[in-house]
């Protein structure tokens, strides 16, 4: 027998890691206040339907006195042999004709005990006029029936349904919790296995303690598990692959991303896999520059770019391609962690250029005629400089058509995401009004890309930053000059990030 079958949680103090679960249901047998109907949600392998047939023991034995008949019982339910405990595979059973038929079963007093328990996995499965035909039954059921419904996608699970059931959600095990049980595994089937390879098997588990226990069921034949043992036959996890790609962005180390990317194929490490611990790292860099108060726009462009790629992962023929040129996009961009060390060096670039300045000796002659300037205008000079105190050290571009068009290309090339500039570049400029710079564009595609709000916040900042000015930017179709106006002061940058996540 499998390792996951034979310490299949048999007690409520058997289970790992869903206290919060356990011990409301523990307490509520105890005080023999039971519902009719309960519907376990969450991961794969979390114990929903263990946990399940243990409150179909507390059910099924509660008001029997006799102690050789609640043996019989709980032997009955884990060996699957009780009449009165019915399990239903949603999956294989999901019509609205299976339904009907376990309605009219439930109609029939229990056999063996005073109740009958349903117990229904991947109740996410059934058809909607299956729920239908369930809801009623749910709402009124016999005093002796009672429902136990496990789905891993809740969301499936119509509201209706939901309403009408005691809900608990199953969160993923720690993986110390995983650890040490499967540590327990391995000294009571004297299975030798290194600590670190017990974390290996429990890091790929993800959450679920049935994939650990079947991950070290695979490994058992070994002699000894040990850590390159658990890679060799489980290969790199997503999160050490996305660990490599930081890195290498970090770098700006393009082949190495090609490389990362290619390795992740050759060892069968789902591509998706990688991008979602890449985003999750992302994140978190994210959270880190907001509570910093850190410029947050080239992070916000690199999770737009990489939200995008896992969307098309999944239909790509070729999916390592559109990762490779996700990240290779990426390379131009300074992640968060860089920020500070390089708005440091830009700040003491210009002390340095300020005090060369102060410390250069003058020409005395130069000197002596720009003291007696400065004693015939005092009032003059005084009221510039506090009219305009940066005047003299910015320099903008004059804001003519012949300036749009040389400094353009720039412009385009720090557009974000890829999709954006790709069709940035499809634009052409065609005037420059009242601080306006009109683009137009042969279809209406490109032009409501570039249209959105975000990517037009962007090319406007880009432009600000070039030509000094508040710019606006009016986009345009060749084919009927219908325009589109965005007015990115109204965009509140902020908003958007939560809404990427």
């Amino acid at each position: 027998m499998s390792l996951y079958r034979t310490y299949r949680p048999q007690t409520f103090a058997d289970v790992v890691g869903q206290d919060h679960v356990v011990t409301t249901l523990e307490h509520a047998a105890a005080q023999g206040k039971i519902a009719h109907a309960y519907l376990f949600a969450g991961a794969r392998g979390t114990g929903k339907t263990s946990v399940a047939r243990i409150l179909a023991k507390a059910i099924l034995t509660r008001g029997v006195d006799d102690e050789t008949l609640a043996r019989q019982i709980v032997r009955g339910v884990e060996d699957g042999s009780i009449v009165d405990l019915i399990e239903i595979d949603a999956a294989s059973n999901r019509g609205i004709d299976d339904i009907r038929s376990l309605i009219e079963r439930i109609e029939f007093a229990p056999v063996v005990t005073h109740a009958k328990v349903y117990i229904i996995d991947e109740v996410h499965m059934l058809t909607r006029e299956a729920f239908n035909a369930l809801l009623k039954t749910l709402e009124e059921p016999p005093p002796y029936a009672y429902f136990i419904l496990a789905t891993t996608e809740l969301h499936k699970i119509p509201a209706t349904i939901q309403s009408r059931c005691q809900r608990y959600t199953f969160r993923h095990i720690r993986e110390d919790d995983i650890v040490r049980r499967l540590q327990h595994i391995a000294d009571q089937e004297h299975i030798t296995v290194d600590r670190a390879a017990l974390r290996a098997i429990a890091h790929h588990a993800q959450g679920g303690m049935r994939d650990g226990i079947s991950l070290l069921d695979q490994l058992r034949s070994l002699e000894k598990i040990g850590l390159e043992e658990v890679r060799e036959r489980m290969g790199a996890s997503g999160e050490e692959e996305a660990e490599t790609i930081l890195k290498t962005l970090e770098e700006k180390d393009r082949t190495g991303i090609v490389t990362a990317v290619r390795h992740a194929e050759d060892a069968g490490i789902p591509l998706d896999g990688v991008t979602r611990s890449l985003l999750g790292m992302l994140r978190q860099r994210l959270h880190a520059a907001i509570e910093a108060k850190q410029q947050i726009t080239a992070i916000v462009a690199m999770l737009d770019i990489l939200l995008e790629a896992i969307k098309n992962l999944r239909v790509a023929p070729i999916p390592g391609l559109v990762l490779e040129s996700a990240l290779l996009s990426l390379c131009g961009q300074v992640l968060p962690e860089k920020l500070d060390s390089t708005v440091r060096q830009e700040k003491d670039a210009v002390k340095k250029d300020t005090i060369k300045t102060e410390l250069t000796p003058k020409d005395p002659e130069t000197s002596r005629r720009t003291t007696q300037k400065e004693r015939k205008e005092p009032d003059k000079t005084a009221k510039q400089e506090n009219e305009s105190p940066a005047a003299a050290t910015i320099e903008a571009p004059e804001l003519t058509m012949a300036a749009i068009l040389r400094l353009w290309p720039s412009i385009v090339d720090q557009a974000t995401p890829a999709a954006v500039k790709m069709s940035l570049k499809n634009g052409r400029v065609m005037a420059i009004e009242d601080l306006t710079v009109t683009v137009s564009f042969s279809s209406r595609f490109h032009r409501d890309r570039v249209s959105r709000n975000e990517a037009t916040y962007r090319i406007e900042e880009n432009l600000r930053d070039v030509f000094k000015r508040p710019l606006k930017l009016l986009c345009i179709v060749e084919e009927d000059r219908e325009p589109v106006m965005v007015d990115a002061k109204a965009v509140d940058l902020a908003e958007a990030v939560t809404e990427i996540f």
